[in-house]
């Protein structure tokens, strides 16, 4: 029988925390948000102890959940887990959309029907092991219902603020999962600012993504699963769709301790962060040579997870895209939905707006020949593309009638 790693009591190799900007020490074992610098605190581990414990031998005796790599993880004390049945996400071939080596990673299939279930449930799980009680966050709609989920089945009160046009289906879903949400007349960073402005009256810890260190810990178990699915190899290139970038953040950690440890070897991807043209403030900033992003004015797009004017951890996303010889690329909300309708009907895979953004890019960079057909790419689909609104043909059949079977032909 393979062992849980989400309930078995496996040793933990955390040992401090590090300002990513100034190099500070911090504390472990301590409730934090930003470091003194106002920079995301980044866990380290030791990493000699990590490659004797976390061998390949030891992950294939573990059940295949983002659990597995519990030794790359900060949580001391399984029993803070809440596990809501997380399942490794496949990765799954576009045969027929594209000609090139392109594999779609679903994260659709995570509890909650998006990545951010790897996120909040390490930063949930920590904050539990913290003793809090109350959690709030901003949200353009699945880290809410992600941190209301993980939070409930921890006993954890969780507000969650959210712009007034996020998907009603991510609302309703926040709620029912136990989250208490509020519609803001704002952005995603009107949302923050409502969230920080409220620690104090309200007691709550903020959740915010970055503004503490361990949601980067559970998204960076993409880049592990990632190289493991792929036989401790990493591919050429991986096409993310970019808002706060955790994920992207989380990745480029997580293949340095992979290295360190001795599972892959000093071969990186290409990382292109992929955003829509109307809010592009990190390709802004990469074509401008910047290290910061500046606030993006009057932003909107259909992949409302993309949607964020400015993202505290701008400069680690801009590290990560130039120091891996990547780049930073935006598409027309016209070439999303375009995307996203020809990988359905040509692959039968539906993907979220957002995952769609990083099939539009990869179209886009072949034609330009920043992507060859031979090398493998992988796309990032964030979530279940159930959850968002979809177009119908709106065809009816009349059996009053007798039926007329060339337009059905035609179809």
């Amino acid at each position: 029988m393979l062992i849980d790693a989400a309930t078995a009591p496996i040793e933990t190799f955390l040992t401090h925390l590090e300002c990513s900007r100034t190099g500070e020490r911090l504390p472990a074992d301590t409730l934090h948000n930003l470091s003194p610098a106002g920079a995301p605190l980044l866990a380290r581990y030791d990493l000699d102890g990590v490659r004797s414990a976390m061998t390949r031998e030891a992950l294939a005796a573990r059940a295949p959940n983002f659990w597995r790599y519990r030794e790359l993880l900060p949580i001391r004390d399984a029993a803070h887990i809440a596990s809501l049945g997380e399942e490794i996400t496949p990765l799954i071939p576009l045969r027929n959309a594209c000609d090139g080596d392109v594999l779609v990673k679903d994260e659709g299939r995570l509890p909650t029907g998006s990545f951010k279930a790897r996120g909040l449930a390490v930063a949930v799980a920590m904050a539990k092991s913290f003793g809090v009680t109350r959690v709030a966050l901003p949200t353009n709609g699945n880290a809410g219902a992600a941190a209301a989920a993980y939070a409930s089945r921890l006993g954890i009160e969780c507000f969650v603020f959210c712009p007034d046009d996020t998907p009603e289906l991510n609302i309703r879903e926040t709620e029912l999962a136990g989250g208490k949400v509020w519609r803001v007349n704002g952005l995603i960073n009107d949302c923050g600012r409502v969230v920080a402005e409220g620690e104090g009256p309200m007691g709550w810890f903020n959740l915010s993504t970055l503004k503490e260190p361990y949601r980067i810990e559970g998204k960076k178990t993409m880049g592990i699963e990632l190289a493991e699915q792929l036989g401790w190899a990493l591919p050429d290139v991986i096409f993310y769709p970019t808002g706060g970038g955790t994920g992207l953040i989380g990745m480029w950690k997580a293949f340095d301790e992979l290295e360190a440890i001795g599972l892959i070897g000093p071969e990186r991807p290409r990382m292109i962060a992929v955003q829509a043209t109307g809010c592009a403030p990190i390709v802004k900033a990469f074509e401008d040579g910047a290290e910061h992003a500046p606030l993006w004015e009057d932003a909107h797009t259909v992949a409302a997870g993309m949607r964020v004017p400015v993202a505290i951890g701008d400069f680690l996303i801009l590290r990560a895209v130039r120091d891996s010889g990547g780049y930073a690329v935006a598409v027309e909300d016209a070439a999303i939905l375009e995307a996203r309708e020809r990988i359905g009907k040509a692959d039968g895979l539906l993907l979220c707006p957002e995952g769609a953004a990083t099939a539009a890019a990869y179209f886009d960079s072949r034609e330009r020949g920043l992507v060859s057909a031979g090398e493998r790419a992988v796309l990032f689909n964030c979530g279940n593309g159930l959850k968002y609104p979809m177009p119908t043909d709106g065809r009816s059949l009349d059996l009053a009638k007798p039926i007329d079977w060339e337009p059905i032909a035609r179809a």
